[in-house]
């Protein structure tokens, strides 16, 4: 290896080991949550050869951490500014790291087939499994989950996948915790909850994609058509929402709470599975309920409720559900890993395009998967809709797909959960726990990298202030937050 910096850059450029398009990168990567113990392992696919130079960049640079703090760190443009009119030291020693980090990420992609369909595994026989058990919930949220299984996209990574129907969300948690899945469609403040040991015993869930945003409502049974107008007529109404740690369940106490509605003593709030939502609404055991899709939908066609309001009108955006595993499953099947969260983010992208919702709604509501009326799923998908009323809506993002999973998502949930104390979090997750504990449950780095190796665009930023109905979050203040929050409600 060349000693001085700027010999280093230039040979490694000769050699073909860097590419030009690893230098903008620099401002995605965080150095401090990559998996050193999978790095090389996953990076060499095997490989001794490949695998000693990888080692050897990285010590050419200080270490693996050094390589990518100089090369990548999110203040890799403020550093260079810095030590460009510093010491010739300082410079040298960015400059090598910023060498070895751009081979390394270089190096480290070349593994990855591109393709115009999105990319793919280039060798299906290195993946760890290829046989896997999916779990899901049927509802429109997992449409990128249970799509990908008849229209290819999981097969196309590799992989024989079987998408296993689940009863309630409590099943999909107890499926998790026991080893009884691979992998497993998630309402998005599950893994929290789970991992934090927030109304259960510990256990590490990662969160790779976000499986839908929007795409919730709040419906409202036929009785009470006429009488129900805003938040403050919702007093000592029992409301239905799949489970306590949902995103539905957080919205609901958002819009309930600016409305003057405490919800721990003016309303009752009660989890149910969300197949039998419309039954309850029926049988008159729920006034309302803010439920996933298609069962807002399915309670009009049944002329059981009326949709009250759409999600995406308290926050447009917002994360639903997601694609998640156990942090010890991705340890022993890394390839297989990331094989399936790429089938996931080409879904989901797939799904995003409103020209293909029409063949998604009938690819996904047959008995096997949603065993909804086509009709209902596609009203949902391409969100024309009738709301119970006599009205008729046309709001395309009624329901969208964006795979990527912004940190900020991850503090706001924990700041509602903090909030209204759900599973004793509020002596469980303290000021200073906010980021570390997205960073390491919401895998927005790896998100990140297997947009890119997929030939796509995705944020450089992790975090992003996030505007609602009713106010501005900023991810970096979630404390500040709760308590103006809690300033504004009385509560």
């Amino acid at each position: 290896m060349p000693k001085e910096p700027e010999d280093l850059m230039d040979d490694l450029q000769r050699m073909g080991l860097i590419n030009p398009a690893a230098y903008p990168i620099a401002e995605a990567i965080s150095a401090a949550e990559l998996r050193q113990a999978l790095f090389f392992r996953n990076a060499s696919r095997g490989k001794p050869a490949v695998e000693t130079l990888l080692r050897a960049l990285a010590e050419e640079a200080g270490g693996l951490d050094q390589a990518f703090a100089a090369a990548f760190g999110p203040e890799a443009g403020r550093f260079f500014s810095n030590v460009s009119s510093s010491s010739p030291l300082g410079r040298r020693t960015f400059l090598k790291g910023l060498a070895a980090g751009a081979a390394l990420v270089t190096l480290t992609n070349c593994g990855v087939k591109r393709e115009e369909d999105g990319g793919g595994v280039v060798d299906p026989g290195s993946l760890e499994k290829k046989d896997l058990k999916v779990g899901f919930i049927p509802i429109t949220c997992a449409t990128p989950i249970i799509m990908a299984q008849p229209m290819g996209f999981y097969e196309r990574y590799g992989m024989n996948v079987e998408v296993v129907k689940m009863p309630s969300w409590g099943a999909v948690r107890d499926s998790a915790i026991a080893g009884e899945l691979d992998a497993y469609h998630m309402l998005a403040p599950m893994p929290i909850a789970m991992t934090l040991g927030l109304g259960t015993a510990p256990f590490s869930v990662r969160l790779a994609s976000i499986e839908n945003i929007n795409g919730q409502a709040i419906t409202v049974a036929k009785r009470h058509a006429g009488k129900v107008k805003e938040a403050k007529d919702f007093k000592g109404f029992v409301i239905g929402v799949p489970f306590p740690f949902s995103m539905h369940n957080l919205l609901l106490r958002y819009y309930l709470a600016e409305g003057g509605i405490n919800p721990d003593t003016d309303v009752q709030i009660r989890p149910v599975p969300p197949p039998d939502s419309i039954a309850q609404l029926v049988t008159g055991d729920l006034d309302a309920m803010l439920m996933p899709d298609p069962f807002n939908q399915r309670a009009v066609y049944e002329d059981a409720g009326f949709i009250h309001l759409l999600t995406k009108d308290l926050w447009d955006g917002h994360p639903c559900c997601a694609f998640a595993t156990g942090e010890s499953w991705i340890q022993e099947h890394p390839l297989t890993f990331q094989a399936l969260n790429k089938s996931i983010i080409d879904a989901a992208n797939y799904a995003h395009k409103q020209e293909n919702r029409v063949e998604i709604a009938k690819a996904i509501s047959g008995r096997a998967f949603l065993n909804q009326p086509t009709e209902v799923v596609e009203a949902v998908l391409t969100g024309k809709f009738e709301n119970g009323l006599g009205e008729t809506f046309n709001v395309p993002d009624r329901i969208d797909f964006d795979p990527y999973p912004w940190q900020s998502f991850a503090n706001w949930i924990q700041s509602q959960l903090v909030r209204w104390d759900l599973g004793k979090a509020a002596s469980m997750i303290k000021a200073g726990d906010f980021d570390s504990n997205s960073a390491s449950i919401f895998l927005t780095s790896e998100a990140q990298e297997l947009k890119r190796s997929m030939g796509l665009n995705p944020p450089s930023e992790q975090f992003r202030v996030e505007k609602l109905a009713f106010d501005t979050f900023d991810p970096q203040q979630p404390m500040q937050y709760i308590e103006e929050q809690k300033k504004r409600g009385g509560f």
